[in-house]
């Protein structure tokens, strides 16, 4: 596989005759509702191991090297009777290399409010996890599905089925309360765990995704101590435990959304632990990034310093917005799938540009009330700049919020650095 970024005049069609493949594939790949309507500074990925280069006069090794989105060396290798490629001749047939040999194995989580069966079919497969989100918590201890997802389907494809646990209010938000009652007072806190027990042993469930956000400060010491019995509790009937952690930068960050997440306690009660390694770009903010690769490195270099990295996860979204300019504290951005991102570039006219800083793809056009518009959104190149994290800081994985809507690039560009892990089919 490789990632190919649209120029100005090209066709899909031109595109496939180069990389030796179909329109049909590409347009499948890539969820091209239009193939004709190619969108400037889109990137595409062609699904393909390798492709045949034709020489034309002038060419170096080097150039077509640059051009394809390879080493120098990789061409060297693929073609050994080229020597140093400064001798290339017209019509010659070069073999382009589009593929390396996998980084290694990773685990990987879904989240999923309301996917409908054909997407989860097409998921599954890239899932160590399914998270489906979620029974909430109130202050009694009671827990009640928020959810419509069959998990039904996951055990076919070796993905292990997650309890997702959250503090939510019914309408909508997290409840701080809600998360004081089940940490402090006893009765709640014992009726939590009976519920929980009770809806694992009368499952098919793997362990339990714990995401409770926004507990008080004051909360913190008590959220360690329920982390250390619940885990244990859940580890002495065969659960896994799995958490969801504020993206924090150091120890001290201090916030509602920070304080109580002690990270190196999660480290040491879970099994896993989810940064959550996007939303800053988000829906009452300004127009930014969703998940910038700086931002994403500081939350990782404090988090693999008290965290093992073996047991973290990548948060990584799956999603995008539309803002309005100027920003108005209040105003909401749209959120919109990465797919409808470039759709919608391409409905406006806009050319999709690159920031190399952030790593991540936007663009900006004028709706018909004259009022200017700012777009950010992952795609092919975004993602793989993520997951190359992965590698570099020997993560276990990545996490996914959320997979409600497929976007193919996401596990094309996966598979072709890593092989998921199924450790409920080992």
């Amino acid at each position: 596989m490789t990632i190919y970024v649209v120029r100005r005049g090209d066709s899909l069609s031109a595109i496939a005759r180069r990389y030796g493949t179909t329109v049909e594939t590409l347009s499948y790949a890539n969820q091209l509702a239009a193939p004709d309507l190619l969108v400037p500074g889109q990137a595409l990925v062609i699904p393909v191991e390798s492709t045949v280069h034709v020489v034309r006069r002038g060419e170096t090794a080097f150039r077509i090297a640059a051009d394809y989105g390879v080493t120098l060396a990789a061409l060297r290798s693929a073609n050994p009777g080229i020597g140093d490629g400064s001798r290339l001749q017209p019509g010659q047939r070069l073999r382009i290399p589009l593929s390396a040999p996998r980084l290694g194995r990773v685990l990987t989580n879904g989240y999923i409010t309301d996917a409908g069966d054909d997407t989860l079919r097409e998921t599954l497969p890239y899932l160590s996890f399914l998270s489906p989100f979620s029974y909430r918590t109130d202050e009694t201890g009671e827990l009640t599905a928020t959810y419509s997802v069959s998990t039904a389907l996951s055990g076919e494809n070796g993905a292990g089925n997650l309890l997702t646990l959250t503090n939510l209010r019914a309408a909508g938000g997290f409840s701080s309360a809600a998360a004081h009652a089940v940490l402090t007072d006893e009765t709640a806190q014992e009726n939590f765990l009976d519920n929980v027990l009770a809806l694992l042993e009368g499952g098919d469930w793997t362990g339990v995704n714990l995401d409770f956000e926004y507990v008080w400060p004051f909360d913190r010491g008590s959220y360690n101590q329920f982390l250390r019995r619940f885990a244990e509790t859940l580890h002495r009937r065969g659960y896994l435990l799995i958490t969801a952690l504020a993206p924090k930068t150091s120890g001290g960050q201090q916030g509602l959304l920070y304080t109580a997440h002690d990270y190196p306690v999660h480290g040491e009660a879970a099994d896993y632990v989810i940064p959550m390694t996007y939303e800053w770009g988000y829906t009452y903010g300004p127009a930014m990034a969703v998940a910038p690769i700086d931002k994403v490195r500081r939350v990782l270099d404090y988090a693999v310093s008290v965290i093992p990295a073996g047991k973290i996860l990548l948060g990584v979204p799956n999603y995008g917005y539309d803002w309005t300019l100027p920003f108005v504290q209040g105003s909401a951005a749209r959120p919109l799938s990465n797919v409808q991102a470039v759709t919608l570039a391409g409905a406006v006219g806009a050319e999709i540009r690159f920031d190399e800083t952030a790593q991540s793809p936007w663009f900006r056009y004028t709706d018909g009330q004259g009022r200017t518009h700012e777009v950010w959104f992952e795609d092919a190149r975004s993602l793989r700049a993520k997951y190359l994290l992965v590698e570099e800081y020997g993560l276990a994985g990545v996490s996914w919020w959320n997979l409600n809507r497929l976007f193919r690039t996401n596990f094309l560009v996966l598979e072709s650095l890593f092989s998921v892990e199924k450790p409920m089919s080992n």
